[in-house]
This record gives structure tokens, C-alpha cells and sequence, in this order.
């Protein structure tokens, strides 16, 4: 269960604005004082909203999960327990980089003169003050939680705002009154006015004068279970952050903050939730569980990217020191320290401190994994068509860490391919977690036995020669100016199947006319990858394609499945027992569609097409489907539309009168990669032939295969990665900086394109022309070699033409 009824309950006391209309113990609205003179802070002001502190992800503790575990949540926040737990970490973790204690929802019960929340005396008998007091004793951070809003209490109240004369609280709502949070327990503040952007101000100012560190910034929307714009947050978000500033105050942002807005997030914060709550809300029986877990995957697929020095992708407290409360098999729990690892997420635990085990304190203390952490270089995906995926990031020092997960059923040996990491060498492989060196490999390491749900985690170090490619998107490629990534500049790798009807005396068939630039990806596919508890189930005799689904009962389940094409459809089954699903385009929340079918019109209706998209830009693209209510979510299949590269897509062959097959090519030949059948290469100039735009595939060739309809994949070369970044602006800049003894920058050639100058070491080397009459991809436009082994700095500057757009930059090492 995700926060919603039982995540309110601990909310109705909550933090911030929206206090839940409890005023000062004899106060009225008739009583209230004039406000003081402000005052003002003598807080250096940094970049960002807790400049330097965000260098790299912050490590501590958070009293939310603990507190949805107990029945009595609020005990949880106690001034004695939180005393344990500063003390549980200065001895067992702040040896490791551990320094915060955040204490979530539930820490105030009312309200001062002003409308600025005040603690609990219940919990904090001697003032929240001397428990702040003990955390920086232990040199700890010390952080609170707030939402959007305000009560109406607070604005019927009409108090004065602190600081700020002629303001009151009735001043501070939109009116109408809107809905300012997920559980409507406040109202939106009217951020045209001054008088709300003092009132906030006033409270961070309060804040400060305790010594608060951090602030936890809940129900933060588009995203929190609503991204339609009906309940809009970011005005809370850019007013907090610029009053936070003042007192180089860390802000968080929660939860499942929407990825269409990353960049109003990266702007104002120091991190940001993915996801929905880590807690099963297992009360009193777990903490976390599995599924919970795994449904992280697919989302840092997509926000990798966002996360870097200044502002991190938060995936929540990470429950994995408190053995069997935890609700994750060992192997889970090293697999989920893992993902944090190596996604630089803040590192900050949910468990009972003062009881940790000691394979769950071996796993929070481990050096050379809390190092890969605070490298702060997130990994990606080699790819997610496969429940067996291979993650990785390139770090500062040319070497790698890459992390392997068994997202399958069963335990697998798994291998790390180093030309899918960029590297074309021979590499030291050392296994981070068991802190030991395996050995030198020419060119991949295969992990043997990783178990079901398990994790393994490298350094790769590239040896001498080795050759490192890094792509556009990579955290070591800086950019000056205006850029985007991708945005319909770049051109995916794609293949396109030829089908060929073999025939002779006994067998007259013609090729079959498919429908073949419609692909059909059955459920079953390996390319589909499913989150949760989903099963498989076949031979229903429904009429369903391939007569199997796949299915699952549990909300928040999903599959996702990656493409390149213009359009596709999600087509399922409706039936009575079935209800509503999410469906995400490239992260985007796009459609809510029914699946239900009302029992009148009969059960188990198959093959229905329930989400049609087909006016995507000719790319590559992720449709994900979201399980969101009913009893039963299926997937059937996928219909995949792209554009065709082939003309004509399918062709005869006469054994009996053979002669070869011509095809004309949709791309410059160029871009031909090759042509295969049933994985294996035809030999160009034997097997086939390129002239001009027309490929040959030789009757020799097909004189040698059965009867019958072959499918030849035909494969033309894409963007390095399928991606690009690209500018309009002249002047803007690509920077990266290498140690080796040579370089080369590969990058398309087009029409739209002009020249770019290329400076090494500061000094122009060179001026390319990059302009080509027909759009090809990752050619090499500049190379350099021979270059004193040290330090680098390679600058590529867009002199003229419409788009510069940046691919590959490879680089030479000598160890």
C-alpha cells in the first residue's frame, strides 16, 4: 500500500503550512498581535538551495518508516527515541559518512501567533530545541518535514505574519480556495501576493533560527499521485527553495515527483523522490518488500539523467538493517543497496539503529560501495529488455562501475560485455562488495550464479590502449549554452525484416503480404519487462494472440517495453474483473484507460485495443502500462508501427527459375549495418550486394534456404546510444576533459548542418564541415593521437549552420 489513508493519519499533524487548524492555546482571531520588524539573516547565500551541501547525496537516517511499521507511529518521533537513534548512528554509522536524522510527519501539533507550526510538547517535553541540540553534539544534521499549503483554520484566523507588516494568514489563499496537497489538507497559497511569499519566508526563517539542516517537502504535485495540473506545487517549491536558501537549508522534494517538470525540480532542489513510498505498510511485519523495490528499475531507466551534483534522484529510505523486519531476502537486501549505490540516491536508512544485524550493518558500512555512492556518477541501463540487466556508470578516472541484477526467476550466470559499456580493451574486474580483485579480462566477465532478485557490483578498469566512449548524455560532457537531447534531431539504430517466400515444384506458396512495418510483440516477449507479481498464463482458448497473457492482481505492477517507431498500441483483454491502467509515454503520463467491461456485454473480451498512439516523432520511445485499480491487469500484445526502410518488404524466390532479389533502400546505403538471418551475417559481396540505394540479395544466396517464408533482418546504424544532444545557438559549446594520448569526436552529418571549431588544450586545431546532403550517423569528424599521456581538454564550438549536434567522443588511455 502506497500513502494514502493510513499515510494521512500520520499527516494530520504535519509540518509546515498546512497545519491542521490548531491555533495557540487561547488565542483569537480578535487578539492577535501586530507583527514585529523583520529581521534578517546573515546566512552566506550559495548556488542552489543548499549550495554546496549537494555536492554529492547526503547519508542519514528518516524516521518515516519506522513510524508507519508501529502502531503508534508518534513514538517514533519521541525525544528519547530520537536521542537513541543520534546516538545508534554516532557510533555504528557517522564513522561511515552518516549525519542525518530527519524526522518526518507528526513532529508539531499547532501553531504560534504568526501561523508558523510549533512542536510538540507531548513529544518533546523539553522543546525540540535541546533534541536539535543533541544531533549537532553528535555531529548529525538535523531535518523536519512540511507540505504545500495552508488550513483554513490558519486563514479564518487572520493572524499576522511575522516579519511582514499588513499581512495576515487571510491573505495568503487563491480564492476561490483550491486544493493545495495529495490528501486536501491544506489550501493553496496565492504566490501573486507578496504577503505569501513573506509567510513562507517566515517560517523558514523560524526553521533557521533552530538550526534545521534539511527540510522534507511532502505531497509535492504535478506528481504525488497527480500530475493533471489540478493541484500545482511548484510556486511552494520555488518559494520554499529561495527562503531555504538564506540558511543553506538542504531541500527535498516528495513524492513521485513528476519527470515532465525535472527541470523546475533540478532548479529549485536538492532532490526528488521517483517513486511512491519504499514502505509496505506492513504494520508491525515488514518495513519494505520486494516488488516495492523492483518497480525502481524502470524509473531510474528514465531519470538517470536528472540526478547529479547540485540535486539527486531519491528512491527512500533504504530498509536494509533490520534482518526479517526488513521484508527482503539477503540477496534482496544487497540488491537494493546496491541500486542505491550506483544511483548516487541519498543514502539514508529507515531502520530501528539501535537494532541493527550484523549482514545489514556489513552492507551499510561497506567502504568501497558507500565510495560509489558518493562518486555521485549515476548508472544506467545497458539496456531493459530483459529482466537480467547490466547497469553502469563511467567514472572520473576512466574506470567503470557496473552492477549486474537478476530481476528474473531464477539464479543466472550474467555477463558484463565491455563494448556495451563503451570500452574497447582489456579490463581489471574487482568485485566491490566481497572487496576483492578477479583478474584481467580481454573483453568481458561473465558473473556466475548471480541468485534470483540478486546483485553483483564492479569496478572495471580499463588497461593500457584501451579506447573509452563517452555518449552525449554522459555526466563528464559539459555544455555551454542552449541544449536539448534529442528532441527529434536524432536517428535510432533500427532493422527492418525482409520477408522472402521460398518456393519450388512442391511448395507454390507466394510470401506471405504482412503487415510488416506493424510489429506484433507478444507478451512473452523478453523485450517486455514487468514490474511486480505478474504471471504467465497459456492455452485459455479465449481467442487471445499466441493463445497467452500475461497478468498480474497487485496495483503499481507495470511492464514497460522499449521501441522505435511512430505509433503503438497496448491491446488486452476487457472483462468485468478489470479496471483502469496508467499508460506512460517516454515517462509521460499519457492516458488512464478502461479495461473494464460491463457483465452485461459478457467476459474475458480479447484482444481489444484499449491505448492507440500514432503520431509519435520516428524514434526511439518506452510505453509503460501501470496497474491502477480492478482485480486484474493483462498484457496480450504490442502492435509496434514504423516507418519503412524497405520498399518493397517482401519478395518470392523460385527455386525452379532462381533469380535475385532487389530492394531499394529507405536510408543512405551508408547506414547499412548488414543483413542477417536467424542471427547469422550474410557476407556482403557474396551472400549480397549494395549499389547506389539498391541492395541485391544473390540467388545463390537464396537458392540455399528452405521453402517457406525466411525473414531477413535488415539493419541500418543509428546514433551512437540512439540519442544526440543539439543547438541552434552559435557559440554554445561541448567541453570534456580526458587523460590519455588521443582523442576523436564522432558526430552526424546533415543537411542542417554547418561548421563547428575544435579546440584542444584551448588552441583551435580545426575547423569540420559537417554539412552532408542526406542525414548520416556517427561519423568521425575530428581525431587527434599521439598526445603526451596526461590531462585533456577537448572543446567543440558551433560556428554556423542550424543545428551542431553532439554524438560520441572517444578517448585513448595509457596506464
Amino acid at each position: 500500500m502506497t500513502r494514502s489513508v493510513r499515510g494521512k493519519a500520520l499527516r494530520v499533524a504535519v509540518a509546515g503550512l498546512a497545519v491542521a487548524g490548531l491555533l495557540p492555546a487561547g488565542f483569537t482571531t480578535s487578539t492577535a498581535a501586530p507583527a514585529p520588524s523583520a529581521t534578517t539573516t546573515t546566512t552566506q547565500v550559495l548556488s542552489g538551495p543548499a549550495g554546496d551541501k549537494a555536492a554529492k547525496p547526503y547519508m542519514g537516517w528518516s524516521s518515516y518508516s519506522m513510524q508507519v511499521f508501529n502502531p503508534n507511529g508518534g513514538s517514533w518521533i519521541t525525544a528519547d527515541q530520537l536521542i537513541k537513534q543520534s546516538d545508534a548512528m554516532h557510533a555504528k554509522l557517522q564513522p561511515y559518512g552518516y549525519n542525518y536524522i530527519n524526522i518526518d510527519a507528526g513532529w508539531n501539533d499547532g501553531i504560534d501567533a504568526y501561523g508558523r507550526p510549533t512542536p510538540s510538547k507531548k513529544l518533546f517535553p523539553n522543546g525540540l530545541q535541546a533534541v536539535f541540540d543533541h544531533i549537532h553534539a553528535n555531529g548529525q544534521k538535523v531535518g523536519l518535514y512540511a507540505i504545500p499549503g495552508v488550513s483554513k483554520a490558519v486563514i479564518d484566523a487572520k493572524l499576522p505574519i511575522y516579519g511582514a507588516p499588513g499581512c495576515t494568514t487571510a491573505d495568503l489563499p487563491v480564492q476561490p480556495l483550491q486544493k493545495a496537497d495529495y490528501w486536501g489538507i491544506g489550501y493553496r497559497l496565492d504566490f501573486s501576493k507578496p504577503c505569501a511569499q513573506k509567510y513562507v519566508d517566515s517560517i523558514a526563517d523560524l526553521f533557521g533560527s533552530w538550526g534545521l539542516d534539511f527540510l522534507k517537502f511532502d505531497s509535492v504535485t504535478p506528481g504525488s499521485g497527480i500530475s493533471d495540473l489540478s493541484v500545482d506545487a511548484r510556486d511552494d517549491v520555488k518559494a520554499w527553495s529561495q527562503a531555504l536558501k538564506r540558511h543553506n537549508i538542504w531541500l527535498e522534494l516528495s513524492w513521485a515527483l513528476d519527470i515532465n517538470y525535472a527541470d523546475t525540480w533540478k532548479q529549485y532542489a536538492n532532490g526528488w523522490r521517483i517513486d511512491w513510498d519504499v514502505e509496505c505498510y506492513c504494520t508491525g511485519t515488514a518495513l519494505t518488500a520486494w516488488p516495492n523495490i523492483n518497480r525502481l528499475f524502470p524509473k531510474l531507466a528514465d531519470w538517470w539523467r536528472h540526478a547529479g551534483p547540485g540535486g539527486w534522484n531519491d528512491l527512500d529510505s533504504l530498509d536494509v538493517g533490520n534482518g526479517s523486519m526488513d521484508g527482503l531476502t539477503k540477496d534482496e537486501r544487497r540488491t537494493a543497496a546496491t541500486l542505491w549505490a550506483v544511483s548516487a540516491a541519498p543514502m539514508y536508512i529507515g531502520n530501528d539503529m539501535t537494532n541493527l544485524d550484523s549482514y545489514g550493518l556489513g552492507l551499510l558500512t561497506n567502504p568501497e560501495v558507500i565510495a560509489v555512492d558518493q562518486a555521485g556518477r549515476p548508472a544506467h541501463p545497458v539496456s531493459t529488455k530483459s529482466n537480467r540487466q547490466v547497469w553502469f556508470a563511467l567514472n572520473a578516472d576512466s574506470s567503470y562501475t557496473v552492477a549486474v541484477f537478476n530481476l528474473g526467476q531464477t539464479d543466472a550466470d550474467m555477463t558484463v560485455n565491455f563494448a556495451d559499456l563503451g570500452l574497447n580493451g582489456a579490463a581489471k574486474v574487482r568485485d566491490l562488495w566481497a572487496r576483492k580483485d578477479l583478474g584481467t579480462y580481454a573483453s568481458s566477465y561473465t558473473a556466475t550464479g548471480v541468485p534470483i532478485h540478486g546483485a553483483r557490483l564492479f569496478k572495471v578498469t580499463p588497461q593500457k590502449n584501451s579506447t573509452i566512449s563517452v555518449n552525449d548524455d554522459d555526466l563528464r560532457v559539459a555544455y555551454d549554452g542552449s541544449w536539448q537531447r534529442n528532441g527529434n534531431y536524432e536517428v535510432p539504430a533500427v532493422s527492418q525484416a525482409l520477408t522472402v517466400g521460398v518456393t519450388d515444384s512442391s511448395y507454390a506458396a507466394k510470401a506471405l503480404d504482412l503487415p510488416t512495418r506493424t510489429v506484433q510483440v507478444n507478451n512473452n516477449d523478453p523485450g517486455v519487462v514487468y514490474t511486480g507479481n505478474w504471471n504467465y498464463s497459456s492455452g485459455r482458448g479465449l481467442g487471445d494472440y499466441q493463445d497467452d497473457v500475461q497478468w498480474t492482481e497487485t496495483n503499481g505492477d507495470s511492464f514497460s517495453y522499449q521501441f522505435v517507431g511512430t505509433g503503438v498500441d497496448y491491446v488486452t483483454e476487457t472483462d468485468p474483473g478489470q479496471g483502469d491502467v496508467d499508460i506512460y509515454i517516454d515517462g509521460e503520463l499519457k492516458q488512464t484507460v478502461s479495461t473494464y467491461l460491463d457483465p452485461s456485454q459478457g467476459h474475458n473480451k480479447p484482444q481489444q485495443v484499449v491505448y492507440s498512439v500514432s503520431d509519435l516523432p520516428n524514434g526511439s520511445h518506452t510505453i509503460r502500462g501501470v496497474k491502477k485499480s480492478g482485480q486484474f491487469m493483462l498484457l496480450d500484445k504490442l502492435n509496434i508501427r514504423q516507418e519503412s526502410l524497405l520498399n518493397p518488404d517482401t519478395a518470392t524466390f523460385d527455386k525452379n527459375a532462381p533469380a535475385d532479389v532487389n530492394v531499394t533502400l529507405g536510408r543512405d546505403p551508408g547506414e547499412l549495418d548488414g543483413i542477417a538471418n536467424a542471427g547469422k551475417d550474410l557476407a556482403q559481396g557474396t551472400d549480397y550486394t549494395v549499389n547506389g540505394n539498391v541492395v541485391t540479395i544473390s540467388k545463390a544466396y537464396l537458392a540455399t534456404l528452405p521453402v517457406g517464408n525466411a525473414s531477413l533482418d535488415v539493419r541500418f546504424r543509428g546514433d551512437y546510444r540512439d540519442d544526440v544532444h543539439a543547438t541552434k545557438d552559435n557559440g554554445a559549446a561541448v567541453n570534456f576533459t580526458f587523460t590519455g594520448t588521443g582523442a576523436e569526436w564522432s558526430t552526424a552529418l546533415a543537411p542542417d548542418q554547418g561548421n563547428a571549431d575544435v579546440y584542444l588544450d584551448g588552441k583551435l586545431v580545426q575547423r569540420v564541415n559537417l554539412h552532408n546532403d542526406v542525414r548520416v550517423t556517427n561519423r568521425v569528424a575530428f581525431s587527434t593521437s599521439g598526445l603526451k599521456n596526461g590531462e585533456h581538454s577537448l572543446r567543440i564550438v558551433k560556428v554556423d549552420g542550424d543545428i551542431l549536434r553532439n554524438d560520441t567522443i572517444r578517448y585513448t588511455i595509457a596506464r
